[in-house]
């Protein structure tokens, strides 16, 4: 590899911070339309669901890969 190769990508702080914002903008996004389902036609559905995994006396299996999977270990 040689220094200097046209190849390698420069260092962009600023096309990172608006990365990084579009990101926290679409996480606020998903949480604010979680929150308005929660507070309107989901609230009777996660409760109940709610108070089925509450009441298993046994195991509760969650499976998943990457970030779900380690929440889900949680």
């Amino acid at each position: 590899m040689h220094a200097g190769s046209p190849n390698k990508k420069r260092f962009d702080p600023q096309a990172s911070i608006a990365s990084a914002l579009r990101t926290v903008a679409t996480e606020q996004a998903g949480v604010a339309a979680l929150a308005a389902a929660l507070e309107n036609g989901l609230t009777e559905p996660f409760a109940h669901a709610v108070d089925m995994v509450s009441q298993i006396e046994g195991r509760v299996i969650v499976t998943g890969v990457g970030k779900s999977g380690h929440i889900g270990s949680k």
